[in-house]
């Protein structure tokens, strides 16, 4: 029995139903997230050539990408499709914003939005492990396929 396997069966055993509300949640503020993006590409392009990593990278791809990711992962997310696989595309777009957007602002200014990008990434390394649970269009799919066999 493979290590996904074995995370799957332990999974779908101990899943609490309210983790499903956590999820949309998580899916709705990430979706919220890359509509801001593109609804003010403008600041956000400023931004981010601000950063001293982003000069090796094509800033217009990076501007147009990023919301793109939110946008997508947080639909997937937020219906449970592909959840681990949303989840996963997301963390390096969160790390990113907390490592070389929010750090220079610290922790403790008043006006910090470092906490709520750890709070995401906390959130999408979470799901990352659990996937979507019991009520989600991957255990749908899942339990179709099975019938579809059986």
């Amino acid at each position: 029995m493979s290590f996904i396997h074995r995370i799957n069966e332990w999974s779908s055993k101990h899943h609490p139903k309210w983790l499903v509300i956590l999820r949309a949640i998580l899916g709705i503020c990430l979706f919220i997230k890359g509509i801001q993006f593109i609804s003010k590409s403008v600041a956000f392009e400023q931004l981010l050539s601000q950063t001293t990593i982003i000069h090796n990278i094509s800033l217009v791809a990076l501007s147009t990408l990023i919301p793109w990711i939110h946008l997508l992962g947080g639909t997937l997310l937020l219906v449970g499709l592909f959840t681990r696989l949303a989840a996963l595309i997301q963390v390096p777009v969160v790390l990113g914003a907390i490592f070389f957007v929010n750090s220079k602002q610290g922790v403790f200014v008043g006006e910090s939005d470092l906490l709520f990008p750890i709070l995401i990434l906390m959130l999408l390394l979470f799901f990352l492990i659990e996937g979507g649970g019991p009520f989600s269009l991957d255990h749908y799919f899942q339990d179709s396929k099975k019938l579809n066999e059986g």
